[in-house]
């Protein structure tokens, strides 16, 4: 089994486009949730929501590549462009048939879907755009970065609902593990915060009804009711560890242990008794060949609903035992739900602060609700030079549970 090392990655979130200004801001407790301004959603009952207000396409993505990609595969494609410059990942050092993607969407081209069904129900449907098919479907953005980047491994998209940029960086790490691959571009994007994403998750009562967006996410908190709907990407680049250290890459972390489950239990409610999320946790833990006392954070999938809340504490005392010193937070209430792309963005920040011997605060949480038994990070406590381990967690709606265990390098 080859060990695999992080030697890339990129960003793009609510509070924070690019990785540094996201891993500063978001070790910093700046909260990226605001009104909501792409389109008017007084109608919907939701007024908040984390969106990305300053993404140029022109910049990274360019303005003619932009023109046949959803937003979705733009914000993919410009946080791929981050992790792989930062990786120094180039045709004089890597063997493009070496060289895959793995990346996923929960959704897809939301967007391109709502203007499209608008233009055909207007103006009929000779006038779709012939770009539609490949703008909308979810697999595009992995396409996009493989021939941005020449990838000629394999080039695979991943939808596990809220789970996705977690299990698509956790295969990745399984093609480098089995000798598939020596490289690998992985995350998660996601561009719903449109009126047809607002209101499918307002309808099914998913959604916080706060009109304050420095309290409308709140993980853990007895007062949560529901999550923030937010929108971004997360890439990483992923690499054998004998070929990063041939070329003589700098290393940011290693992935050690990634666990998937299903809950088999209901569409859109977590196992209330958190059972597929602990196995997850265990199987992440067991691959890495550690104990989990050796854990010393969680990053929490942590939406503000009161069921995955609940029930994702129940997990972590489950594996952890109920006077467990581990600590844990969720990164969402800074940056809101970015369904298929939240996992990826909280590997990124779970490896930075390893790396920066600094845990991410649980922004949002004011009263801990008793049902959620855990330690919090707060600003007393994020100080944690000496951290070695750290486990990322995600879990979507069908039961979906996908868990990564990274370790500090160095």
């Amino acid at each position: 089994m080859n060990r695999v090392v992080i030697t890339g990655m990129g960003v793009i979130a609510p509070n924070g486009n690019g990785l540094d200004a996201f891993v500063a801001n978001t070790l910093a407790g700046k909260v990226g949730i605001k009104k909501i301004s792409k389109f008017d959603a007084h109608d919907t009952g939701i007024t908040v929501a984390g969106e990305i207000d300053d993404f140029d396409p022109r910049a990274v993505v360019g303005k003619k590549a932009a023109r046949r990609m959803d937003l979705y595969s733009q914000y993919a494609v410009q946080t791929a462009a981050e992790a792989v410059e930062m990786a120094g990942i180039n045709a004089d050092n890597t063997n493009p048939e070496e060289m895959g993607v793995i990346y996923g969407s929960g959704i897809g081209g939301l967007t391109t879907i709502q203007e499209q069904v608008i233009k055909m129900h207007d103006k009929g449907p000779r006038r779709v755009s012939p770009l539609f098919v490949p703008m909308a479907i979810s697999n595009m953005a992995a396409g996009n970065i493989a021939i941005r980047f020449d990838a000629q491994n394999i080039c695979s998209s991943v939808t596990t609902a809220c789970a996705t940029g977690t299990n698509a960086i956790g295969e990745a790490y399984r093609q480098i593990q089995d000798s598939r691959a020596t490289v690998m571009i992985a995350g998660g994007a996601e561009a719903s915060v449109n009126k047809i994403g607002i209101s499918g998750f307002a309808a099914l009562s998913a959604l916080s009804t706060s009109t304050d967006p420095q309290v409308a996410s709140l993980p853990f908190d007895r007062d949560r009711n529901g999550f923030v709907l937010g929108e971004g990407a997360g890439t990483l680049v992923l690499e054998s560890l004998e070929h990063a250290q041939h070329r003589g890459a700098r290393i940011l972390g290693e992935v050690v242990g990634y666990g998937t489950t299903g809950d088999a239990y209901h569409i859109t409610a977590p196992d209330p008794e958190g059972k597929g999320a602990a196995r997850a946790m265990q199987q992440a833990i067991a691959e890495a060949g550690i104990q989990p006392q050796a854990v010393d954070y969680i990053n929490a999938h942590g939406t503000a609903t009161h069921a995955n809340d609940s029930g994702e504490s129940l997990a972590i005392n489950k594996v952890f035992g109920p006077d467990n010193q581990v600590l844990v937070s969720s990164t969402k209430g800074m940056t809101g739900h970015l369904l298929g792309a939240a996992g990826a963005i909280e590997a990124v920040i779970t490896v930075a602060a390893l790396k920066r011997g600094q845990l991410p605060q649980n922004v949002g949480c004011f009263h801990q609700d008793l049902e959620c038994n855990i330690n919090l990070v707060s600003e007393d406590n994020q100080a944690a030079p000496e951290a070695q381990y750290a486990l990322s967690n995600s879990f979507g709606f069908g039961g979906h549970n996908a868990v990564l265990a990274f370790r500090k390098w160095g």
